[in-house]
């Protein structure tokens, strides 16, 4: 009588490799050493530079010095340059802020080793005036660098403005002194003044592209078409109103000077009641164009009704507006008539009378008219499915609270949703009021 083999008996090696993989259970393959059976640090010590480089650039300050206390390897790519030309310092005060700040010890490391290397900066800070000083002695300390862009960020209220502006400025100053280089600014809320800007101009007029500084009290209409007269590559630019003047639409029109892509205004007013907005010309806007077809020009509005009497009197060729307050139906009207290259419209609030009638000639008007918002406002059902209907598949954004709708005798809610469904080409609903 033969005798069947155990379990683990007699089988050849290979026959349990076959086994053991058949089962389901983990494979190895066999070189002669067992340290391929291990997966430890030796595998992440050994990734490629470009791999742990890459890795570190998602990382924090603090979360990079940490790794790079795992191995040597890791400590070497601490200290390529590539990984220092964007950085982002972040500066908050522990107490009122709930951000992780840069560690003051990290920042002076970075200064000590890789100021050279900064390329790409921004500063991010809280509310706490303590941040925004550190953030301008950091700035002091980049004498040896080469940076294109320069970010100062403020999370909560403009903390810049609170630092003292010969502080500011003196920091600022540093910067655009030593980079040569600049392409991209951005410094909104900030003390920054004229006699910086001419800094800026006589250091990196021939590569500043990109300059945001809207709310920047210490700049005069004079500072800012210095900026354009002497900037020809300057392609975005962001400010307040009060900087705008047909003398700096000219300069930006000059045969010189690049084609402007995209012009944002924002029109705030300071002292409610009190604020005297000018007008521009139509001849100045009409140079803009001429000289740069295709430039969005973008206006935000925070005034209250009786500050709009000067705009859109005549032929204005914005083409984004956001009204961040109550506006007139006598305003909408006028921007259905003279806002041709209009191509998004947001109303944050209007009074209680349907605004049917301003709809629907806006939809006449600006044919190129892609997308709309309404917040608390009124408009008939009826009035606003001839507004679809005049615009078309056109409209790639429609965004109205399902308050706004009023229903009459031709549609209901339930209807609006089918038929402007039908209009779009795309299923359709009217935003809801969020209730907790």
């Amino acid at each position: 009588m033969k005798r069947g083999r155990s379990k683990c008996q007699n089988f050849t090696p290979s026959e349990r490799r076959s086994k053991r993989h058949r089962s389901g259970a983990p494979t190895y393959v066999q070189t002669g050493s067992s340290a391929s059976q291990k997966p430890t640090e030796e595998t992440w010590g050994n990734l490629p530079h470009h791999v742990v480089l890459h890795i570190f650039q998602y990382l924090s300050l603090v979360d990079r010095a940490r790794a790079s206390s795992v191995c040597r390897r890791w400590n070497d790519v601490f200290h390529i340059p590539d990984l220092w030309r964007r950085f982002e310092f972040e500066l908050n005060q522990p107490a009122t802020s709930y951000l992780r700040s840069t560690h003051p010890d990290l920042i002076q490391q970075i200064i000590k080793r890789h100021a050279q290397h900064l390329q790409y900066v921004s500063f991010k800070v809280d509310s706490c005036t303590e941040s925004a000083e550190a953030a301008c002695d950091i700035l002091s300390q980049l004498v040896n660098c080469t940076i294109k862009t320069l970010g100062l960020i403020s999370t909560a209220r403009p903390s810049f403005m609170d630092v003292s502006q010969s502080h500011f400025v003196s920091a600022l100053t540093v910067v655009f002194v030593n980079s040569k280089s600049l392409s991209s600014i951005k410094i909104d809320d900030t003390p920054v003044d004229d006699p910086s800007l001419k800094v800026l101009v006589a250091n990196n007029s021939d590569t500043l592209k990109l300059l945001k500084m809207s709310s920047c009290p210490h700049v005069s209409p004079a500072g800012i078409l210095c900026v354009a007269d002497q900037c020809h590559g300057l392609r975005e630019l962001a400010l307040n109103y009060h900087l705008l003047s047909d003398e700096l639409l000219l300069a930006l029109s000059s045969e010189k000077h690049v084609h402007l892509e995209h012009l944002r205004i924002d029109v705030v007013s300071e002292n409610p009641g009190q604020t005297q907005f000018h007008t521009i010309k139509k001849s100045s806007w009409d140079a803009l164009i001429r000289h740069s077809p295709q430039v969005n020009i973008v206006m935000y509005f925070f005034l209250y009704e009786e500050e709009f009497e000067p705009f859109f009197r005549e032929e204005t060729p914005v083409t984004h507006l956001y009204f961040g307050r109550a506006v007139s139906k006598d305003m909408l009207g006028r921007i259905g008539l003279n806002c041709p290259r209009l191509v998004e419209l947001v109303v944050c609030a209007n009074g209680l009378e349907p605004l049917d009638e301003e709809l629907i000639r806006i939809a006449e008007r600006c044919k190129s008219l892609t997308a709309i918002g309404l917040g608390e406002c009124e408009v008939t059902c009826s009035g606003f499915m001839e507004f679809v209907k005049m615009c078309g598949g056109r409209l790639s954004q429609l965004s109205i609270m399902e308050e706004v709708l009023i229903p009459d005798n031709t549609y209901n809610i339930e209807q609006i949703h089918s038929e402007v469904s039908k209009q779009l080409g795309r299923i359709w609903f009217p935003d809801m009021m969020p209730t907790w």
